[in-house]
């Protein structure tokens, strides 16, 4: 019985540890295309979902430089449920001309680094 017992309880913990959040986006790159340097400011969202079975805790955003400004879901985002990252380029004082940018996302997820990436064509203000 106390075999039986303990045999129970080992899997019953195994299971317990294999559960654990799971993030998927429905994109990783975002084109913003060609814009002017006189509206410098572009916007996007990235979508992602809690595709695992425990809660998904975003820890952190940070993004390669000062000019990309990551916002996103600070709540956990329960299994099945979405969220999203918001990202703001602010192509101001920066040099005209194509760029690409990266977004590190840090979560509890079983995949616990992600990359998201942004580029677009900033054209020169036409005098």
């Amino acid at each position: 019985m106390k075999r039986t017992l303990s045999l129970l309880a080992m899997s019953l913990c195994s299971v317990a540890m294999m559960a654990q959040a799971e993030i998927k986006f429905d994109k990783t790159l975002h084109d913003f295309g060609k814009f002017s340097e006189t509206n410098p400011e572009v916007k996007c969202v990235f979508t992602f979902e809690n595709t695992g079975d425990k809660p998904l805790i975003i820890n952190q955003a940070v993004a390669s430089c000062g000019c990309t400004i990551p916002e996103y879901t600070k709540k956990p985002v329960q299994p099945g449920e979405k969220g999203t990252i918001n990202i703001t380029y602010n192509g101001k004082n920066k040099i005209p001309g194509h760029f690409k940018k990266t977004i590190t996302i840090r979560s509890n997820a079983k995949t616990q680094l992600v990359r998201l990436y942004i580029e677009g064509d900033m054209e020169e203000a036409k005098q």
